[in-house]
């Protein structure tokens, strides 16, 4: 059948000139030699192209269209356009490793969402929002935000076969910096995030003896103040908050005074990237083996966890708390902003882990399965580790007879202080200690595979080549951002270390994140569209998304996530660690931490207006160019930046009268 196609050409090529590139384009196209060509299905038509026009003017030789024939439907000519795309990412990815199985992406997948967030962010910011009252915000964001930006970002990475770099580049040149801003933040957080890892590495170890280190104050680090038992006196701390404070972290008064390194931290340090390091060094196929078990032996731990402690006395007052709304909090537009940065972090919108990973799964992967498993086990995880650590609230308010809602927890010492109080009236203390501390190590390990993943795959999609000539293995480069991230968490470990950890934390995970997520949205949802993601998914799976994926798509989660993120600038805190207030110029650094993501979106933007064709540069080369031309290149500059695929070497090909450009078409010239 005759096709009719257009072809958009390089903005400074005459139309006399861009005529005859049709034609020949159309001829080719009816012949069916494009498709049958190896080098042309390879992009590197263009110049002999070009040739052919120059070798046909010589002879005096003129080509002309075929006549015109009826424009195939858009649906159509969208099957058509995803087969060549597909073929061509296939064809230049031969070499792409996939998961063993398929259920090792789904394992990953759930390591990754299911982290330490899962068991102290979770149940702190539900604690602080009045309870069950989180509950109702949580969900709703669960199911408008969580699920569908979930399945949005696992079909672009699975169907385009990219880490996050190049897929933003390629749905919309112009925000490629979102995608860079994705590894930026990874790389940030997996520097502070392994000290977690660190402490719980700590306490593992320091829970084989009995009685547990923490269970009496007749040690050389306790203070005058100490109190064997839980307490909320402002003037008295418990054994187990002066253990954290004064042995674990020998913290200083604050961020002037940074003290010395922690030598034994230093080098439980170590010890956690080399496991990092051992885990992931092979890429998919030794993380797809170890996710098998840490994946899932925390669940085996919070449920014994969870009989223990419903058995204690007032485990029921806490649970009540925890299940029993405050319907007044819900009027708190805090409480909504909070549940849905929970969803961004729990889940992993922005990060770019599961994008990441999401790439190197087989092309005709069920998407959406994977998406409903992940996301809803990630939030039962998260109600399960709720009713394990508010069974606990309830028992520490038994002791001290006062309210839940009056307990004292901050940040990680929910995890760290007041979880290790409650194991020292607990039968068998030593080994529910090891249990717990070793569940924490697994579900730090999972999310520390992903952020760290994230960086080796956009290193090896952009410069792959050169990186392996340089350094002949993978491996090594593994180990070089493994190196990287090891010094760069160095500060963590000395005397004033969690000042650090909480100041990254407060302006990377709070502040960047909702940023990152809110432009991810704008380039996928709006830019490359409803549509192509659509035709993505047919291509993949042969079913189109369900009609409510397509509205959250198009309204709720761009409209949502941009009104948080207005609240969030508005209702803006500066970052504090309990008593502690920082100074402004450790603000100022926060702003800095947070700015070193954020800023690769700008930065990128001019990058991308600069480098196409009839660039800045190219408008400023002569002065003889006059003043519309070059508006008339700034405009096509804009509107190819903003064109999916746009930075890609090719002209752009689309069915006569169908009125849409589509830059991804299957003909490559």
């Amino acid at each position: 059948m005759t096709r009719n196609c257009t072809v958009i050409a390089d903005p400074v090529m005459t139309s006399e000139g861009e005529a005859e590139l049709q034609a020949l384009v159309e001829r080719k196209l009816t012949n069916g030699h494009i498709q049958n060509n190896p080098k042309e299905m390879n992009g590197t038509l263009l110049e002999s192209l070009r040739d052919e026009l120059n070798i046909h003017h010589g002879s005096g030789e003129s080509w002309h269209p075929p006549s015109p024939s009826p424009s195939p439907s858009r649906r159509a000519f969208g099957a058509q356009r995803q087969r060549g795309r597909s073929i061509d990412n296939m064809a230049v990815q031969p070499d792409r490793p996939t998961w063993n199985k398929q259920i090792e992406f789904t394992l990953a997948g759930i390591g990754t969402a299911v982290g330490l967030g899962n068991v102290w962010r979770f149940p702190y910011l539900c604690y602080r929002s009045g309870g069950g009252a989180f509950l109702v915000p949580y969900l709703f964001m669960l199911v408008v935000l969580g699920i569908p930006l979930l399945y949005m970002e696992l079909i672009v990475g699975q169907y385009l076969r990219k880490g996050p770099v190049h897929v933003l580049e390629k749905v919309c040149p112009l925000l490629k910096g979102v995608g860079m801003a994705t590894v930026a933040i990874s790389f940030i957080m997996c520097t502070y995030y392994n000290v977690i890892i660190t402490w719980a590495l700590y306490y593992l170890f320091s829970s084989f003896q009995s009685p547990l280190p923490w269970q009496s104050c007749n040690n050389t680090w306790n203070r005058p103040n100490c109190t064997d038992h839980a307490t909320n006196s402002s003037f008295s701390t418990t054994a187990s908050q002066q253990f954290f404070n004064h042995k674990v972290l020998e913290r200083t008064s604050g961020l002037e005074q940074p003290g010395i390194l922690r030598w034994e931290l230093f080098l439980l340090l170590v010890v956690a990237w080399i496991l990092i390091y051992l885990c992931i060094f092979k890429g998919v196929k030794s993380t797809g083996k170890v996710v098998y078990f840490t994946a899932l032996f925390p669940y085996i731990i919070l449920l014994a966890l969870l009989i223990n402690n419903v058995q204690l006395p007032g485990a029921l007052d806490g649970i009540k708390f925890f299940i029993v709304p405050v319907w007044e909090k819900l009027l708190s537009v805090q409480v909504w902003v909070n549940a849905a940065a929970q969803i961004f972090n729990s889940i992993g919108i922005g990060f770019g882990g599961l994008m990441t990973m999401a790439s190197y799964n087989s092309f005709n992967n069920n998407v959406l399965r994977d998406t409903l498993t992940i996301s809803i086990i990630n939030s039962l995880t998260s109600i399960l580790a709720g009713f394990v650590i508010f069974s606990a609230f309830g028992y520490m308010s038994h002791l001290q007879s006062i309210p839940v809602s009056e307990l004292a927890v901050d940040g990680p010492g929910l995890v760290f202080v007041v979880y290790p109080q409650a194991f020292v009236t607990m039968p068998l203390a030593p080994l529910w200690a090891i249990i717990f501390f070793f569940m924490l190590l697994c579900l730090g390990l999972d999310s520390e595979f992903a952020m760290v993943e994230v960086m080796v795959t956009s290193l090896m999609d952009s410069y792959g080549k050169p990186i392996l000539k340089y350094f002949r293995l993978k491996e090594i480069l593994v180990l070089v951002v493994c190196s990287a991230a090891f010094l760069l968490g160095i500060p963590h470990v000395m005397q004033f270390g969690i000042y650090m950890f909480q100041l990254m934390d407060h302006y990377t995970a709070i502040v960047s994140i909702i940023f990152l997520a809110f432009f991810e949205v704008i380039a996928v949802c709006w830019v490359f569209g409803v549509g192509r993601l659509s035709d993505s998914l047919i291509e993949m799976t042969g079913k189109p998304p369900a009609m409510f994926f397509k509205v959250c798509w198009w309204i709720i989660c761009p409209v949502l996530i941009g009104v948080i993120l207005i609240f969030s600038v508005i209702e803006f805190k500066p970052a504090r660690y309990e008593h502690y207030v920082y100074p402004a110029w450790a603000q100022g650094v926060g702003w800095i931490i947070a700015l070193a993501s954020i800023i690769w979106i700008p930065l990128a933007a001019i990058h991308t207006l600069w480098v196409l064709p009839g660039s800045f540069k190219e408008s400023w080369a002569g002065l003889e160019l006059a003043i519309w031309d070059t508006t008339r290149n700034l405009k096509h500059r804009i509107r190819r930046s903003l064109t999916p695929f746009g930075l890609e070497k090719v002209p752009v090909v689309y069915p006569s009268g169908s009125g849409e450009i589509f830059p991804d078409a299957a003909v490559k010239l």
